[in-house]
């Protein structure tokens, strides 16, 4: 996103379209038609301010092209006798994020396919278009269009209301939202493409995760997983070198991490460790402040990291999580890396399709003096990811320890 409107509007974006949707809902008594509303408004930003100009007063630019764009809608529905006197009535007084957390857990009701939460959250929520949704995740336009459709029926036709659920229900609805923020995170972060996209997706995420946690103040999960987005988040500038290929943790300039944001991300592990109620995010968000507290990967404390591995592993013993705890041991002494490839390949089955456990393994290999092995297992990955940034790192391993030289 190079324009400065675009820019602007994508700002503008996160705190305006929520709530748009979520008031114009309430007005007009129907979401697909606020929804829809409000996505033609943000296409009419997006030509419009580029051309004009942005509006001096973006917000308000926004609020009314959706209201006209509703009301239009009612109209071509021939309904504005039946909602005309909802349309006439003052809008219940809300605060922009109470409107914005209830369109969010809406948006990622079970009754909802896990696909479908995040595709409608992106556009309800976060203001995304169809076809920015669909470049990020290299999902045919149409097809993601009919999912969205599918998506705004079910809300409609099963009375999905927009609040946020009574306490004996949060604690349970709260765990797929926060999926659905992780996902959204975890895409932005290296996005499918490899590519710039014209959002930021993770930092969107960033943010989402903290309008949430903000919301719930006493939802220990959610500060975690505000905390853990925040301080990943603040390693950005260092992922990629000037040629665009991706750094690992381990080679990263750690002076460009944002010291700021990492700051902010302890600080919000602390509220959530206040809570005293420990689950995944808040774990993986304090391997992640380990990691940022560390001046390299050497002088990491591995031991630390390990040990809460095992304590997240109680939590969450996914092929996954036990894979990233493999990559820590290994970390300890030789006869750790030994176990830890031990344990990487009793993953295999479930993860011989995840091009990371392949990466995970060369690595692993060729620190136990395998090269032949870890090339092996480098070209497998290569096989198995279409992300550009990932397959110029893996190609760039495979040129960097030709086996002719014995190494």
């Amino acid at each position: 996103m190079n324009h400065p409107a675009d820019r602007l509007l994508a700002q503008t974006l996160r705190e305006e379209a929520g709530p748009l949707v979520a008031g114009l809902t309430r007005r007009f008594g129907d979401f697909d038609l606020a929804e829809e509303a409000v996505q033609t408004a943000v296409v009419e930003a997006l030509t419009t301010w580029r051309r004009d100009g942005p509006p001096e007063r973006p917000g308000a630019w926004l609020q009314v092209a959706a209201s006209r764009n509703a009301l239009d809608g009612v109209r071509r529905a021939t309904r504005q006798r039946a909602l005309a006197h909802r349309a006439d009535r003052p809008s219940e007084s809300r605060s922009g994020t109470d409107e914005r957390l209830a369109l969010l857990f809406a948006c990622c009701h079970p009754a909802l396919a896990p696909d479908a939460r995040l595709a409608l959250t992106l556009r309800a929520v976060v203001g995304l278009t169809t076809p920015q949704i669909a470049r990020a995740f290299l999902v045919n336009e149409s097809t993601l269009a009919q999912r969205i459709v599918r998506a705004k029926r079910k809300i409609v036709a099963t009375n999905i209301a927009l609040t946020v659920p009574e306490s004996a229900e949060l604690r349970a609805r709260l765990r797929d939202v926060l999926a659905v923020v992780y996902v959204m995170y975890n895409e932005g972060f290296v996005s499918s493409t490899g590519t710039t996209q014209d959002r930021d997706l993770a930092a969107d995420a960033v943010w989402l995760a903290e309008v949430v946690a903000a919301s719930l103040p006493h939802e220990a999960e959610a500060w975690g997983l505000a905390a853990l987005l925040t301080i990943q988040h603040a390693r950005a500038g260092a992922r990629f070198d000037e040629h665009g290929v991706l750094v690992l943790l381990r080679d990263q300039d750690r002076t460009r991490w944002d010291a700021d944001a990492l700051a902010a991300g302890e600080d919000l592990l602390e509220r959530a460790a206040a809570l005293r109620s420990p689950g995944p995010y808040q774990l993986q968000a304090a391997i992640a402040a380990c990691h940022a507290a560390s001046p390299s990967w050497a002088a990491t404390d591995w031991l630390q990291i390990v040990t809460l591995y095992d304590v997240l592993c109680a939590h969450d013993a996914s092929p996954v999580v036990l894979l990233n705890r493999a990559v820590a041991l290994a970390q300890l002494g030789p006869a750790e890396a030994e176990r830890a490839l031990t344990e990487v390949d009793t993953l295999g089955a479930d993860l011989a399709s995840y091009h990371l456990w392949h990466a995970t393994r060369a690595e692993l290999l060729r620190g136990l003096g395998r090269p032949e092995e870890a090339d092996a297992a480098n070209r497998r990955a290569l096989g198995l990811t279409d992300n550009e940034a990932e397959r110029r790192l893996l190609t760039t391993r495979l040129h960097r320890y030709p086996l002719s030289d014995g190494s």
